[in-house]
C-alpha cells in the first residue's frame, strides 16, 4: 500500500504530495486524515495523509513511512475538501490551509505534542455488603464513608486524611486508584432567566426556522439593544431539538466570555469555546470535546469556524462588520466566506447579525442574495440614547483639551446618581508621540519609520506595529537639548485626567496593555458589572457587545481617530465604531445619553450617528463607492511587493505593475505601484498595486504566475490580498 502525504514545508516547489510505502503491520491502522511522521531528505517530518493506493512499481524505491502519530484521522473528509478550497482561494500552499484549521496539538509537526490532562480518583473496590467484615481504622472508616456518599472523589480532595491510609486501604483492595481524563476548563453555569421574546424577535425567529436545513443567509439589522442574542439562543435551541449542531462567532475575545457565559446558563454543558486566548492545551480539550460529540454548540471568534462539528444546522456570526473576521497574515481567508462554504455542505441557514452591517452585506440584502430581517427597536420599547455632538476646536478655546464641560457635567451628574459610564478613546498608550520642542526631532520605529508611542507605566517607547521597544530618550539625540515633550493623548494618559477630574470616581482601564494577561478581559468586564468601579475606560474593544443595566452615559473622547485613518472604509468604520458604543448607554431601565466629541462635528458619519441613522448613511456612503468604484461596486486585490532594499523593490513593484496591466484586461482598473501607508514595517519595504475588478476569469492564473515567478527571488517578496479591509 502507498500513502500519499502532504508534508509540512511551507515552499511552492514542495506544494505537492509524496508518496511513501506503508509498512505491512501499519497498513490496519493507516487512513487518510491522519498525520504520520514520514522522512523527507536528510530530515524527518510530519505530513497528513490525502490519499492510499496499492502499490505501484516505480523507476525509484519508495522510502517507508516511519510511524502514524494519529489513531483516528485529524482531518476529516469536510476539512480535507474545505483545505482545497481555501488553497484555491487565498492562493496559499495547501499545507498551510490544513495547519491554520487545526489547533497545536493536531498540526503536523515535529516535538509539538500537548499532553492529556488526567486526575486521580479514587472508588470502592469491594461490595457494599462486604465492607461489615473488614477491620477499618477510623481514617479509612472515614474514606470509606466519603465513597459511599459519592461513586468517586478525587484523591487531593482527602486533603484532611493521611495518605498513609489511603495506601493502606489500597494494598487491602478496598479502594482503588484511576486515572482519568479532565478538561482543563470548568464549566461555569449560572442560572438561565427565560425571557418573554417580543413580537418582532419572533418573527425573525420564525422566518429562519422555516429555512432550517437550506443554505440559505440571513442578515439581521437589529439596533444595539433589539435583543439580537436572545434570537440567537432561541434559534440554537431549535437547532439542538431537531439534532443538529451550531456555531457562534463573535469578532473580539473579549466578547466571548459574555456570550459563553449567555449560552452556558441556558444549554449547561453543551457548550465548547475555541478562541486564541486559550492555552494549546485548553484547544485541545474543546476540540477533543467537540469531536467526541459531547457538546453540540461551538462559540469563539474566527478559528472558530473551523470547529470539526459533523452535522451543521446553523452557524451564527455576530457583529459581522467588524475587521477581525479577517485573517491578516497568511492564510488571508475570510470568516464569512468559510461559513457560506459550511452552510453549501451541510445545507445549513447562516445568520449574520449586526447594528451597523458592513457595505458589502447590506447591499447583498438589497439586492436579495441575502434575506434582510430587522429588529428597528429596543427590547421594551426602550427609546435609544440621545446622542450630543461637542466640537472639541471650540471646547479648546475655553480651555477644555480632552474633556468638554459638558461631559464633565454628565460624567459628574453619573457618579451622583451611582450610575456607569463608558469612555472610550481608540488610542493606547500614554502619547502616541514624543518630540524635541527645540529642534522638531520626532522619536520613531528604526525598524517600520513610524512615531513610537509613549508608555508611561513602563517609561517606554512603543512600536505598535513590530514591536520594537526603547526607553523614552531623556536628551534629543540631534540637538542634545533635554526640551522633550510628549503630544497627544491615549488611554493611559487618560485614566490619570479621570484622577485628577473625578477624584471620588472609581475607574477601570480596558485596552490591550491591560488585557494581556489570561483571563484579564473578563476579570475587568465582572468587575465592572458587579459595581466594583464605575467609570469603564477603553479602546474600541469596549465598543461592541457589552451589557451594562447600569451604564447611562458614554463619552467618546475623540470621534475622528478612525476618521483620520488613509483608507476608503474609514468613514464607514467610524459611523460603525460611534454607532457600536453609542448604544452601550441606557439598555436596561434607565434613559441613555451619548456625548462625541470630534474636529469634525459637520462630517456626514457623525452627524448620522447623532441621528441614528444607518439607512441615510448607507446611502450616503455608497455614492462615493460608485463614484470612486470601491466595493460593493468593485472587488479588490491588493498585491504588495516586499524588499529589504528600496531600490530594489521599488523597479519589482513597477514590474508587476506592467505585468498586471498587460495580463488583466476588460473593465478592470490597476492602481499603483505605489509606496504602501505603512511603507517600512520590520526592516522591509512595501509597494502595493490594488486591483478593481467585477469579473475576471483568469485573475487567479494571473496571480499564481506571478507568484511563481518570485518563488525563488530571495531579495523579493509578493503578498496578495483577496478583498482586503485594511489597504496599510
Amino acid at each position: 500500500m502507498v500513502a500519499h502525504v502532504l508534508v509540512e514545508r511551507r515552499a511552492k516547489t514542495i506544494n505537492q504530495l509524496f508518496s511513501y510505502r506503508v509498512p505491512k503491520e501499519l497498513e490496519p491502522q493507516i487512513k487518510i486524515g491522519v498525520r504520520v511522521k514520514v522522512p523527507f531528505g536528510r530530515t524527518k517530518v510530519e505530513g497528513f495523509v490525502l490519499d492510499l493506493s496499492a502499490f505501484i512499481k516505480t523507476t525509484y524505491q519508495l522510502k517507508d513511512i516511519i510511524k502514524i502519530v494519529d489513531l483516528k484521522p485529524v482531518l476529516n473528509k469536510e476539512m480535507l475538501a474545505l483545505g482545497q478550497y481555501i488553497s484555491t482561494q487565498t492562493l496559499c500552499y495547501l499545507i498551510e490551509a490544513y495547519q491554520v484549521m487545526l489547533p497545536t496539538a493536531l498540526k503536523a509537526k515535529i516535538n509539538r505534542k500537548i499532553k492529556i490532562k488526567t486526575e486521580k480518583y479514587l472508588s470502592l473496590a469491594v461490595m457494599r455488603d462486604n465492607l461489615e467484615t473488614l477491620k477499618l481504622t477510623k481514617r479509612g472508616q472515614e474514606i470509606v464513608t466519603n465513597l459511599l456518599l459519592k461513586p468517586k472523589i478525587k484523591k487531593k480532595e482527602l486533603t484532611n486524611i493521611s495518605t498513609s491510609a489511603v495506601t493502606t486501604l489500597l494494598k487491602k483492595g478496598v479502594i482503588k486508584e484511576t486515572n482519568e481524563e479532565i478538561y482543563r476548563l470548568e464549566d461555569t453555569i449560572s442560572n438561565y432567566q427565560p425571557i418573554t421574546l417580543t413580537k418582532e424577535q419572533n418573527v425573525v425567529i420564525n422566518k429562519i426556522k422555516a429555512s432550517f436545513f437550506q443554505p440559505q443567509t440571513f442578515l439581521l439589522h437589529g439596533v444595539t439593544g433589539s435583543g439580537k442574542t436572545e434570537v440567537y439562543m432561541e434559534l440554537v435551541g431549535e437547532v439542538i431539538k431537531l439534532g443538529k449542531e451550531a456555531i457562534i462567532l463573535v469578532p473580539e475575545i473579549s466578547l466571548t466570555p459574555q456570550m459563553v457565559r449567555r449560552f452556558k446558563s441556558r444549554f449547561s454543558n453543551q457548550v465548547a469555546i475555541l478562541h486564541s486566548a486559550l492555552s494549546a492545551g485548553e484547544k485541545y480539550d474543546e476540540w477533543r470535546k467537540i469531536e467526541r460529540k459531547e457538546v453540540s454548540i461551538v462559540i469563539g471568534a474566527r478559528s472558530a469556524i473551523f470547529a470539526p462539528l459533523t452535522n451543521l444546522g446553523l452557524i451564527i456570526i455576530d457583529e459581522e462588520h467588524v475587521a477581525t473576521y479577517k485573517q491578516e497574515n497568511h492564510p488571508r481567508y475570510h470568516t464569512l466566506d468559510i461559513t457560506l462554504w459550511r452552510s453549501k455542505y451541510h445545507s445549513c441557514p447562516v445568520l449574520l447579525g449586526s447594528a451597523t452591517p458592513s457595505l458589502e452585506s447590506y447591499a447583498r440584502a438589497q439586492k436579495g442574495i441575502y434575506h434582510l430581517l430587522t429588529l428597528p427597536n429596543r427590547i421594551n420599547q426602550k427609546s435609544l440614547p440621545s446622542i450630543t455632538i461637542v466640537d472639541l476646536k471650540q471646547s479648546i478655546k475655553t480651555g477644555h483639551h480632552y474633556f468638554s464641560k459638558l461631559l464633565i457635567e454628565k460624567i459628574n451628574n453619573c457618579l451622583l446618581k451611582n450610575e456607569q459610564v463608558i469612555l472610550l478613546l481608540n488610542r493606547r498608550g500614554y502619547a502616541p508621540m514624543v518630540m524635541c520642542t527645540m529642534c522638531g526631532y520626532i522619536d520613531k520605529c528604526p525598524n517600520c519609520d513610524i512615531t513610537l508611542t509613549y508608555h508611561k507605566r513602563k517609561n517606554m517607547m512603543w512600536c505598535h506595529y513590530c514591536d520594537y521597544q526603547k526607553p523614552r530618550m531623556i536628551s534629543c539625540p540631534d540637538c542634545h537639548h533635554q526640551e522633550i515633550r510628549d503630544y497627544g493623548v491615549g488611554t493611559e494618559r487618560i485614566f490619570e485626567q479621570i484622577k485628577e477630574f473625578f477624584p471620588l470616581a472609581k475607574t477601570i482601564r480596558m485596552d490591550f496593555d491591560t488585557t494581556t494577561r489570561k483571563g484579564s478581559h473578563e476579570k475587568i468586564l465582572t468587575a465592572f458589572r458587579t459595581g466594583q468601579y464605575n467609570i469603564l475606560l477603553g479602546t474600541q474593544m469596549i465598543a461592541k457587545g457589552l451589557d451594562f443595566p447600569k451604564v447611562t452615559l458614554v463619552g467618546v473622547l475623540n470621534g475622528d481617530t478612525s476618521l483620520n485613518i488613509p483608507d476608503f472604509r474609514s468613514s464607514e468604520r467610524t459611523f460603525q465604531l460611534l454607532s457600536q458604543v453609542a448604544g452601550r448607554a441606557g439598555r436596561d431601565k434607565l434613559e441613555g445619553e451619548v456625548i462625541i466629541q470630534t474636529y469634525h462635528p459637520d462630517h456626514y458619519s457623525i452627524n448620522y450617528v447623532k441621528n441614528h441613522d444607518y439607512l441615510g448613511f448607507y446611502q450616503e456612503e455608497m455614492k462615493i463607492r460608485r463614484i470612486l468604484k470601491y466595493p460593493p461596486y468593485y472587488f479588490l486585490i491588493l498585491v504588495r511587493i516586499i524588499s529589504s532594499d528600496y531600490d530594489l523593490g521599488r523597479k519589482a513593484s513597477i514590474k508587476v505593475g506592467t505585468y498586471l496591466r498587460e495580463q488583466i484586461k476588460g473593465n478592470s482598473i490597476i492602481l499603483g505601484p505605489s509606496t504602501a501607508n505603512l511603507y517600512k514595517f520590520n526592516n522591509n519595504y512595501r509597494f502595493q498595486c490594488l486591483i478593481k475588478y467585477k469579473k475576471e476569469d483568469n485573475i487567479n492564473q494571473v496571480l499564481n504566475n506571478l507568484l511563481t515567478h518570485y518563488q525563488h527571488n530571495k531579495r523579493v517578496s509578493i503578498e496578495i490580498d483577496k478583498n482586503p479591509l485594511k489597504i496599510l
